[in-house]
């Protein structure tokens, strides 16, 4: 293996985006040797890689960064891994307690939360899914609260400053919010830029933020940057999902339930 030396950072990232591309896994091993650098430099410029999204961090050194496909509209994703999404929403429903105030995100995994939400409660429900809130419209056990804002009409959601603004004013107990795609090092990422200051404001609102996300949605990096893997105190994921995945966000301080 030929060495390459004496490139500056951005220089050798470059390379080293396009070598894992070509590869398809790299181990940090053969960073150092290639490149003629310390262990701790390949170390971060896997990192910093990884943090843009350009490849998936695994033990050891990197692979191709595996890219959420694109989303279709709520209506007709309500038939994709159907039973996962309902497993995780009845978990999800669970972990709401008496007198909880909660914000519902958009999307078909937490509409299934809204169906699933225990009786008697006296629970406040915050949501800005057009979908969640007709499940919800004739619970009188529930003190219903919809968002305002410009509609997306493929997803049935309220997004914008209008939604943004009323969500500052917002402290809930819990924020139950569905995402595109998540992954350790890139954290959680969606594909629709112009909701994920929504979606950001979304999770300044909750004191707990539990993360709705199936088999398909793990190990992936879409398109917008929207948080830190550090900012979920919970992920619910499904029973397909890679263990190795799991494993590695509860070392990321993450509690995972696996349903």
């Amino acid at each position: 293996m030929s060495k390459i030396e004496n490139l500056s950072g951005p220089e050798r990232q470059g390379r080293l985006s396009r070598l894992v591309e070509q590869r398809r896994r790299v181990s940090v091993n053969e960073i150092c040797e290639m490149f003629g650098v310390s262990v701790a430099t390949a170390r971060r410029d896997l990192d910093a890689l990884a943090e843009d999204g350009r490849i998936q961090r695994v033990h050891g050194g990197a692979i191709v960064a595996q890219s959420a496909p694109p989303e279709g509209p709520a209506l007709v994703r309500t038939l994709e891994q159907a039973e996962e999404k309902r497993r995780i929403g009845e978990a999800a429903a669970k972990l709401v307690e008496p007198r909880d105030s909660v914000f519902i995100g958009s999307g078909t995994t937490s509409l299934e939360v809204a169906r699933n939400l225990p009786a008697d409660l006296e629970l406040t429900v915050v949501t800005n899914s057009l979908l969640a809130l007709n499940a919800l419209a004739e619970r009188e056990d529930i003190t219903l609260v919809c968002l305002g804002g410009m509609l997306r009409h493929s997803e049935g959601s309220m997004i914008g400053h209008i939604a943004e603004q009323a969500l500052k004013e917002l402290r809930l107990h819990k924020v139950f919010l569905g995402v595109r795609a998540v992954d350790v090092e890139a954290g959680l990422t969606n594909d629709y830029l112009p909701e994920t200051m929504t979606d950001r404001q979304i999770l300044a609102a909750g004191r707990q933020v539990i993360l709705l996300a199936d088999h398909t949605k793990c190990g992936r990096v879409s398109t917008g940057f929207l948080a830190p893997l550090s900012r979920v105190h919970t992920l619910i994921t499904d029973t397909e999902t890679p263990a190795e995945f799991v494993s590695n966000v509860r070392t990321a301080g993450v509690q995972v339930l696996v349903v």
